[in-house]
């Protein structure tokens, strides 16, 4: 029954955005399958379909093992580049144009993903970048390059981003 009630709060959280709830339901009905072996060898073609569709077709790249919370609204969608090690909270709202990812150092290694709490609201063109957190309550401006840590209940914009209230 929990896997219903996460689809139906997406399906709510994207009133009047069809594609927003398609890409959801994908994605979770894919979380879903993955998390299982038995699912998982017998829906293989299904996990496959996710992957060409939803990435190479809708050009939305939302790995299946990606920590993504309730009530996620998905704005316009298209552009959209979240890394499988990032976790993102419940009630956020991800626009056009965002990358949520790690960082490659010098020495070929990567970073970790970003933590984003409850309630951030992400603004189109907004890359967030490395083992960072954002607080709960926060709105990042379109255009944002958020490479440090923020805390709860802020506004930030710019490049790099800063508090801007």
């Amino acid at each position: 029954m929990h896997f219903f009630s996460i689809i139906f709060q997406d399906w709510q959280a994207n009133k009047n955005n069809s594609k927003g709830r398609f890409v959801l339901l994908l994605f979770r009905l894919a979380t879903y399958i993955r998390k299982s072996r038995i699912l998982f060898i017998i829906f293989f073609p299904y996990l496959i379909f996710y992957r060409f569709f939803v990435e190479w077709i809708l050009c939305i790249e939302i790995p299946w093992n990606l920590k993504l919370g309730k009530f996620t609204t998905l704005y316009h969608g298209h552009s959209l580049v979240i890394n499988d090690g990032a976790i993102i909270g419940n009630n956020c709202i991800i626009r056009h144009n965002t990358t949520i990812g790690n960082k490659q150092y010098q020495d070929g290694s990567f970073s970790a993903s970003p933590k984003i709490g409850n309630f951030v609201d992400i603004g189109s063109n907004v890359c967030i970048i490395g083992p960072i957190s954002i607080g709960d309550n926060v709105k990042i401006g379109a255009g944002s390059v958020v490479v440090k840590d923020f805390p709860s209940n802020s506004v930030i914009a710019g490049n790099p981003a800063k508090i801007i209230s």
